[in-house]
């Protein structure tokens, strides 16, 4: 059984045209359409796509934050928006999300013990001992000391505040984290770390994902799998590098070109991509 299921999901948002020389008008624009797809354990999907094209907001469908008008979500074979609300408890704790701003994910006035530690409290009964050993699990889990634990967020770069925010995802060791936009805000030594952090994450814990970018590089180093969303279609699913170059749509070929560009040379993304040269090999990557 999938861990997350998607199935025929459909979003809308309402907009008002204010145009001076009409009345008030409302319309219609889907921001997703029909889309269908599934995670399994220990698989990382990366969900790619420009500005505008559906990503965050079928993101937000999967974290059981907006609700579609049309389709269904299934986290481990149970409905997230038509069970009950006992069962909708149990579902939330089985995903998890790591954002893009590591500065507004946090509360500034708690520690980082109460930051990590809060997902805990809905869902577990811990001792204070029990708990403490959590928090200090998964910050070694992420590359961070027990040390950490009494400090404040200002006390931390963003980098750190990432794997901070990643520490809280795990620790109620959920099925799977959604990451929207999770390494485009840091500077390209800091991305290295965190998707190797991600990809440790991944072998050693079996941990599963829904990486959401623009960053083509970045999820070729993560994923197994991209699913190319253009003005909230799905309009390509591809397991190889090879089947995303040979596609014929538009958005996979600017996703591609965005990647390619400066160096047409050689027609790679070997230059400048720091954490894709193991990526590319062991996926027959752009080379």
């Amino acid at each position: 059984m999938a861990l997350l299921e998607l199935s025929g999901v459909t979003h809308t948002y309402d907009s008002v045209n204010r145009s001076w020389w009409k009345s008030k008008q409302r319309s219609q624009g889907a921001v997703v359409q029909d889309i269908s797809m599934t995670l399994e354990a220990g698989q990382c999907i990366g969900l790619l796509g420009g500005s505008g094209a559906g990503k965050s907001t079928l993101g937000k469908i999967m974290l059981g934050l907006q609700r579609p008008q049309l389709g269904s979500v299934r986290i481990h074979g149970k409905d997230m928006y038509t069970s009950d609300k006992q069962t909708k408890k149990q579902l939330r704790r089985h995903v998890q999300a790591v954002f893009q701003d590591c500065y507004s994910s946090v509360n500034p006035k708690m520690t980082v013990a109460q930051i990590i530690g809060e997902p805990l409290g809905n869902f577990e009964r811990l001792t204070h001992t029990e708990k403490n050993y959590r928090i200090g699990e998964s910050l070694d889990l992420v590359g961070l000391s027990t040390s950490a634990m009494n400090k404040l967020p200002r006390q931390f770069s963003g980098g750190q505040l990432q794997r901070i925010s990643i520490a809280r995802a795990i620790i109620s060791r959920p099925s799977f984290i959604v990451l929207d936009e999770a390494v485009s805000s840091l500077d390209v030594a800091n991305q290295v770390n965190i998707i190797q952090i991600l990809r440790n994450l991944k072998e050693q814990q079996d941990m599963s994902y829904v990486f959401i970018t623009h960053n083509l590089k970045a999820a070729f180093a993560l994923c197994d799998r991209w699913a190319v969303l253009d003005q909230g279609s799905l309009c390509g699913n591809f397991s190889t590098m090879d089947e995303m170059k040979t596609s014929r749509e538009p958005a996979v070929k600017q996703l591609l070109d965005a990647s390619l560009s400066g160096h047409p040379e050689s027609g790679t993304i070997r230059k400048n991509r720091p954490f894709c040269v193991e990526a590319g090999q062991r996926k027959g990557a752009l080379a």
